[in-house]
């Protein structure tokens, strides 16, 4: 076993409030100088950055983790991670079909725009990414499962678009292994109020939408090897 410095939830260009400097290439690089291992692309549901994303990654050596932040029909915010790129695509076309369509006003929300591996524009998503999906918060776990993936409430501490905040706890039958969490300083307080908690793998990410924002290597995963499958298996077993 070996540990190795993660951060699961980082935002690219595609998402309207990620910075256009949140290229592929340039948040990888990124997360590279930064001394990180393993890092996942999480857009707000949609995974289609995250082909450019993992071609750099083999590149330069920084494990990429296909995945999304999925709004569920609550406004909670759940990463959903996949294995392979192909299962994340899946899993991000289903969204696709089963969430809100609203025309996207990138002078309000920002663009939302698609790079390949060499950071070139390919596309621009012309409808919304931000509004809720179809998915309720009690189905997240199970459809990412269907699709062999997984999935765990995002930055549990907050005071909105958390699981914590809205529904006020985290219901054993959602099926969660992990629980993200945005300062890690409010772990044994939250505990405290949700013994859940004990039980469940705790992580906590950067969900950086500007390169600035992204995270010093500082937290880590104990893993018997770094691979996509086994950072997935280590997040979906209970503690």
């Amino acid at each position: 076993m070996q540990k190795y410095y993660y951060d699961l939830h980082l935002h690219s260009c595609l998402s309207p409030c990620g910075d256009m400097d949140m290229t592929p290439n340039n948040i990888v690089n990124m997360a590279k100088l930064l001394g990180l291992d393993v890092i996942a692309l999480t857009d707000h549901n949609t995974s289609l950055n995250c082909e450019a994303a993992i071609k750099v990654g083999e590149e330069v050596g920084v494990l990429v983790i296909p995945g999304m932040e999925l709004t569920t029909s609550e406004d909670i915010h759940a990463v959903c991670l996949f294995p392979t790129l192909e299962k994340a695509l899946a899993f991000s076309q289903y969204v696709d079909e089963n969430r809100i369509h609203i025309k996207n006003r990138a002078e309000i929300y920002g663009r939302q725009v698609r790079m390949n591996e060499n950071d070139e524009e390919i596309g621009e998503i012309e409808d919304l990414l931000l509004p809720g999906s179809f998915i309720g918060m009690y189905d997240a776990y199970r459809k990412a499962k269907e699709f062999g993936g997984i999935c765990y409430p995002a930055h549990i501490d907050r005071d909105s678009l958390s699981i914590l905040a809205v529904l006020g706890e985290i219901d054993p039958y959602c099926g969660f292994q992990t629980a993200e969490l945005a300062d890690i300083s409010k772990l044994d307080e939250l505990k405290k109020q949700h013994p859940i908690l004990e039980h469940m793998n705790i992580i906590t990410c950067s969900d950086a939408h500007y390169l600035e924002n992204m995270r010093d290597a500082a937290n880590t995963i104990e893993l018997p090897e770094l691979t996509r499958e086994a950072v997935i298996e280590y997040l979906d077993t209970q503690r």
